[in-house]
């Protein structure tokens, strides 16, 4: 029995058979674009609308462009929704957008389009915690939480995950990278206090998104990037005393409402899986394998009972440089790795598609999983 795209995402993450691989895509504007125009797809033209998203890459267009495109290209897919900002205004100054974090954003362009890079870091000068404590932090009541239902009303029958939390990221954000990989050494008190209100704001801002659409979300991502090329960013230790609790604790919060976590982890972050399992996560992105010395065939026979994996085709080196015999031989590979057992498995990019590969590269890749990839 052929499945709806709903229906094969949900059975991969909780290890059902399926009819065949589920898919998914994540794309910069640029690629969105492009594969509009090569499929000749007019919907959703000047209708941008910030509430929907491929995880960390905005939409191009409203949802009915992506819903056309995944339409022609056979794509299942995972939809983000949010709900619309309603808070103070952003301010812009200099060509530099504060979001409602205070985080400075600039749009850097680069040879393919451009980038949204944070060059504003709000807290990276503090010193003292009375500083940290001063701050104008978030308020969760600038959300329009009551829009959701409408928004996944639209979202065509995929699968929806609603919200992200990800309190070492926002660390980030917040200090500066250098500045929040030393705090938990160098000034505990200020990255406790930082990370407490991180996830205090996260936790209330879920239970109304939770509150308002509950039964119509699929999925919640709880994530954080840990890893780097080799190994975590940072000491298990630090994970423990500082980050495992606001995770547990959005991780619990979603339970409570029968909503699965989705976890991206970028980089080599693989001694984290056994924690990740433990508490709670379901499914586990992007297995990006060119980081470290991963043993795909026995991660999935080790941990494949209890995670999905999500995506795992290289965006390093093979879609970018490979020529689509490359593309076709690897997604053969991970099907035959990640679904050895009909199940457990959604293929995708282990990240955005970038502008410089090649749309032949990018169909090469669906072609081969909806053929090689059926049951």
């Amino acid at each position: 029995m052929e499945l709806t795209h709903k229906e094969r995402i949900l059975a991969a993450v909780n290890h059902k058979p399926v009819d065949r691989i589920p898919t998914d895509m994540w794309a910069t504007i640029e690629v969105q674009e492009k594969l509009m125009d090569h499929f000749g797809v007019e919907e959703g033209k000047g209708e941008a609308d910030p509430c929907f998203g491929l995880n960390g890459s905005v939409l191009s267009r409203g949802v009915q462009g992506i819903l056309a495109l995944w339409d022609k290209m056979d794509i299942d897919g995972i939809l983000f929704v949010r709900p619309p900002y309603i808070g103070p205004e952003y301010k812009v100054e200099n060509e530099i957008t504060y979001n409602e974090w205070g985080f400075g954003f600039r749009q850097s362009p680069y040879e393919y389009g451009t980038y949204e890079e944070q060059i504003v870091y709000p807290l990276s000068e503090i010193e003292t915690l009375a500083e940290a404590e001063e701050y104008n932090w978030p308020d969760p009541d600038w959300y329009d939480y009551s829009a959701l239902p409408g928004i996944i009303s639209q979202c065509g029958g995929r699968a929806v995950c609603c919200g992200y939390s990800a309190a070492f990221t926002y660390h980030n954000y917040i200090r500066g990278m250098e500045n929040s990989l030393m705090d938990p050494v160098l000034n505990p008190e200020i990255a406790q206090y930082i990370i407490s209100r991180i996830s205090d704001f996260f936790t209330e801002y879920h239970r109304r998104c939770f509150e308002a659409a509950g039964d119509m979300i699929d999925f919640n991502q709880v994530t954080d990037d840990w890893g780097s090329q080799n190994g975590l960013m940072t000491s298990p230790d630090i994970f423990y005393k500082f980050y495992r609790e606001p995770m547990q604790r959005a991780i619990d919060l979603a339970k409570s409402y029968n909503i699965q976590i989705f976890h991206h982890d970028d980089g080599d972050m693989r001694m984290l899986i056994p924690e990740l399992i433990d508490m709670g996560v379901d499914v586990l992105n992007p297995i990006q394998w060119r980081c470290g010395d991963w043993d795909l065939i026995s991660i999935k026979k080790e941990y494949g009972k209890k995670l999905c994996f999500h995506s795992a085709v290289d965006n390093q080196e093979t879609l970018p440089m490979g020529s689509p015999e490359d593309v076709k031989k690897q997604v053969m590979e991970l099907i035959d790795t990640f679904a050895g057992d009909k199940t457990g498995f959604i293929l995708g990019p282990c990240h955005n598609l970038q502008p410089n590969t090649s749309v032949e590269n990018i169909l090469t890749l669906y072609k081969t999983a909806h053929e090689y990839g059926r049951f």
